[in-house]
């Protein structure tokens, strides 16, 4: 029997023999860095391999692995093919099943953080020399002081007792004081807000470390699962603005406290967060009234970089600390999308790359050969779960892999539980499933069960039900309800697979080319993640043709907002990157609609 262990969780799942190890770990909610998409040449994605029945060294392994690494049973998973039983262990740092993506690849940066710190001597006035601090403060360091924040005057107020200070800068401007020598606790905060979910992850800005992550599901959901669904709740709600930043600042105070409790870390020694977001979430975040977003022509207040006190919004770090908002393009490619395309190096790259964040919206950059134009569609929520009759978040009990094959169903299930629900991961991965199995039509409609049964396919045929002259699939029965997809849960995908399918086609052309031309696609975000490449090409989400091109990079958001806090001229290409992207309204292309209806259909 083909079952998977992973030694730390315990947890136990079956697999298909013909799928690498890295597919299965994958396919099953583990996180694995493969920046190179499971290809077998960036060798990130190592396990141990503890028990089992797997095919013998590859030459691409053997440039990777040294021989203890090789002696100790070490492997990449994306070139082990596994048969029968076998027990792994995962040799990333432990992350509970299905947190919010928090890892992916970052580029090589040097060193260079605008947040640093002196040591200074302060003497102090005298009856015969009797001038201020402040004036003591400027002789020690040699220039005048000009800041403003009154903050800076009441640390100066905290310290002037001492013989030894710390002035904190930001750039070549002191914004803050320290008694004594803290030079040696200098931290920052990358932030990814992320409509579904939000991540935190601290930062030593001293060696480029980062310390750990934190994750959680963004509490704004309470009021709208989509941006356009907490647009309308700051429209409708007089508190509604209000009630939104307050909810996102809180989750990232908490956070943060959780990462400094569980690092020995005072949050006062956090003296800047930099944060990668969509245009919305940017704009609540900061409080700033998103109706300019909702209405056409649905342009932003602001776009460009913030840089502010972080609490002048409420956030609690150091009293002086900053806040940086990385720089957007538009109202729909935010600043988390231009913090891909930076990490992806989309400006700099002489090939054809198509870069996609999938999730509630589709936001695409395509670069031809550095010229970099972009654009953006409504998936809407169903891809994530909601808006689909028995779907779910990634959690507990979530089903997130689906097999149809002649003799039943295959479920991956996360936890050890009964099945509860369908998540994202599941519910594209079961459409891409029926459309390979021939249990819908090209329109999307399902097959009628006597179509099977006249087809021999009588095993396929009993999981096809009809009630009220509504058909639907079955996907398993537990003690307590029966979990399956209607015909309308398979159109809410169809929308959403449409919206994005006919963006990428339309970017393609708008910079005159063909599919043929791409020489990479490199997925980001939480949600992309986790899909496998035969669900994405499976739908038509991504043409077949371009399979064997697919990358991921993980979150890329957060990993912008790193680069930014850790570089000076990571920051500076940041906002120089945001004004070369040109946007591109799909709305306005001659013949969109009929676009938009051809992608609707299956293969």
């Amino acid at each position: 029997m083909n079952i998977l262990t992973i030694k730390e969780s315990g947890i136990s799942c079956n697999y298909r023999e013909g799928e690498s190890l890295l597919d299965i770990l994958q396919g099953n909610g583990a996180i694995i860095e493969s920046p190179c998409g499971g290809k077998g040449y960036c060798g990130k994605c190592k396990v141990q391999i503890l028990d089992g029945d797997i095919n013998g060294l590859t030459e691409e392994e053997l440039k990777h692995l040294s021989k203890k690494e090789i002696d100790d049973g070490i492997r990449l998973s994306c070139l082990v093919y596994p048969k029968g039983p076998i027990q792994v262990k995962l040799l990333n740092k432990e992350e509970k099943n299905y947190k919010g993506l928090s890892d992916g690849y970052t580029p090589e940066i040097i060193l260079n953080p605008l947040i640093h710190k002196q040591v200074i001597k302060l003497e102090k006035p005298t009856l015969e020399n009797n001038i201020s601090y402040e004036e003591v403060l400027e002789r020690a360091i040699g220039s005048e002081i000009i800041h403003d924040n009154i903050g800076f005057l009441k640390a100066l107020a905290d310290v002037h007792t001492s013989e030894e200070a710390t002035l904190v800068y930001w750039d070549d401007k002191p914004i803050g004081i320290e008694s004594g020598d803290t030079k040696d606790k200098l931290y920052g905060a990358a932030v990814d807000i992320g409509t579904t979910t939000v991540v935190v992850s601290l930062i030593d800005l001293n060696t480029g470390t980062e310390i750990e992550s934190e994750t959680s599901i963004n509490p704004q959901k309470e009021y709208g699962l989509d941006v356009l669904s907490r647009i309308d709740f700051v429209k409708r709600k007089e508190n509604g603005l209000y009630l939104l930043q307050k909810a996102i600042v809180d989750c990232i105070n908490s956070l943060l406290e959780k990462l400094c409790n569980k690092n020995n870390i005072d949050t006062k020694n956090i003296y800047e967060i930099a944060v990668g977001a969509n245009a919305t979430m940017m704009h609540l975040l900061l409080g700033i009234d998103t109706i300019t977003i909702g209405k056409s022509p649905y342009a932003t207040i602001f776009s460009k970089e913030k840089n502010i006190w972080a609490n002048s919004i409420g956030l609690r770090i150091a009293h002086f600390g900053r806040l940086y908002c990385l720089p957007g393009v538009s109202s729909f490619i935010g600043a988390d999308i231009v913090a891909g395309a930076v990490v992806s190096g989309l400006k700099h790259t002489k090939d054809n790359v198509f870069f996609i964040d999938i999730g509630t919206n589709g936001e695409m950059i395509l670069s031809k050969g550095g010229k970099l134009a972009s654009c953006s569609c409504a998936a809407g929520p169903a891809l994530e779960g909601a808006n689909i009759s028995c779907g779910m978040r990634a959690a507990e009990g979530a089903i997130e892999g689906i097999q149809f094959n002649e003799d039943g169903v295959s479920l991956q299930i996360i936890g050890d539980g009964e099945p509860v629900g369908i998540c994202g991961s599941g519910i594209l991965e079961a459409m891409a499933e029926l459309n390979k199995k021939g249990l819908i039509k090209k329109s999307g409609r399902l097959k009628k069960k006597e179509d099977l049964e006249s087809e021999g396919r009588d095993v396929l045929a009993q999981h096809l039900v009809e009630e009220d002259k509504k058909r639907k699939v079955i996907i398993c029965k537990t003690n307590d309800e029966v979990l399956s997809l209607s015909q309308e849960d398979i159109r809410q995908v169809q929308l959403a697979k449409g919206a994005i399918s006919s963006g990428f086609y339309a970017l393609v052309d708008f910079m005159g080319m063909d599919m043929e031309d791409l020489d990479s696609v490199v997925i980001a975000g939480q949600f992309g993640r986790h899909l496998k490449i035969s669900s994405l090409t499976g739908v038509g989400i991504i043409p077949e043709n371009l399979k064997d091109k697919i990358n991921y990079i993980g979150n890329s958001s957060k990993t912008g907002a790193m680069m930014c806090l850790m570089s000076k001229d990571a920051r500076k290409e940041m906002e120089d990157v945001a004004k070369d992207i040109e946007y591109f309204e799909l709305s306005t292309k001659e013949g969109y609609e009929k676009l938009f209806t051809k992608c609707l259909t299956f293969r």
